[in-house]
């Protein structure tokens, strides 16, 4: 009979989007919006960088291609992930980086991070930042060396924690300074940044809630006081910005609520002046983002909004 045949319904994991884009279309999009920031970085340090990008690249949509052959598990790399995860991990990587450390990293956030757990939408945690963090713990000399075409000197954020800043401010905004490939240029990420929003890929929930709790808890902690030359340059050096655009509004490993959302903004620039101020690294954005997935479940938990019709019943009262 009619009522008797199964009806094949194609249920797809997150992340999930209302409209008529597809996983495909925003991580092409999210690829798309990198592209300012990854042109800056190769214009740059040369055409090394490129080179450091693309094997990063190539060693995560490999993987997961292997892996997927391998154990039937998860779809085809159409979705694009691999994509985007390679060009983030090869983005935060330092010029110098001989090639085998991208591709250490590629396998380490597609096989490790993201396929172990069941692929796209079941992560708990952003798989180019957990690579990122595996190598810094993993190669912490060659993790930190950003001397590129004869120049060897500490970042602007590593003259700041020493006390002195020789860069300007001018310099960080546009990119003139060292770093790894694709935080050096702060015009270039809001950019790609902003294509995003012009798509409806992202808002401003997290990346406005991270970025000015940021700067609320920095001039709280770093002792400083009011100096507008201090703030400016935490915002505009290190991976600050291209965290707060590409890896925090991270659709797995976000909170999903609004009220979430800006909860999670408020810890990770909490935890990152918290790093910049009073940890031995200059940076702190990585490993905030990572703690910051960690706590997602939790966040989720306590922020849902509570169901239509349902009322609380007080303890001793009335059934």
């Amino acid at each position: 009979m009619e009522e008797n045949k199964k009806i094949k319904r194609n249920v797809s994991s997150n992340p999930h989007i209302r409209d008529f884009m597809n996983t495909n279309m925003i991580m092409l999009i999210v690829a798309g919006s990198l592209l300012p920031a990854l042109s800056y970085g190769v214009y740059h340090f040369g055409f090394r960088a490129l080179g450091v990008v693309l094997v990063s690249v190539i060693s995560c949509m490999l993987t997961e291609f292997i892996f997927i052959r391998i154990t039937k598990q998860g779809k085809n790399l159409k979705e694009c992930s691999s994509l985007v995860t390679g060009m983030l991990l090869g983005m935060n990587l330092p010029v110098s980086s001989p090639l085998w450390m991208p591709a250490i990293g590629g396998v380490f956030a597609i096989a490790v991070v993201k396929m172990l757990f069941g692929g796209l939408g079941k992560n708990f945690m952003n798989p180019a930042l957990a690579a990122r963090c595996f190598l810094l713990i993993s190669f912490p000399k060659l993790m930190t060396d950003f001397s590129y075409d004869g120049f060897s000197g500490a970042t602007p954020l590593s003259e700041l924690k020493n006390g002195t800043l020789t860069v300007s401010v001018r310099d960080m905004i546009f990119g003139n300074i060292g770093g790894t490939i694709g935080e050096t240029s702060m015009i270039a990420i809001v950019i790609g940044g902003c294509i995003m929003i012009m798509f409806g890929v992202i808002d401003l929930y997290i990346t406005g809630t991270y970025i000015a709790s940021f700067a609320v808890f920095l001039l709280l902690f770093a002792g400083r006081g009011l100096d507008g030359a201090f703030l400016s340059a935490h915002l505009a050096g290190g991976g600050l910005m291209l965290g707060a655009f590409f890896m925090a509004t991270d659709y797995v490993t976000r909170p999903v609520t609004k009220k979430g959302q800006l909860v999670y903004g408020v810890f990770l620039g909490f935890l990152t002046a918290i790093f910049r101020c009073f940890a031995p690294s200059a940076e702190g954005v990585s490993y905030a983002i990572i703690i910051g997935n960690l706590i997602v479940p939790l966040i989720e938990r306590v922020t849902v909004p509570k169901a239509f019709g349902v009322v609380k019943v007080k303890k001793g009262g009335a059934n």
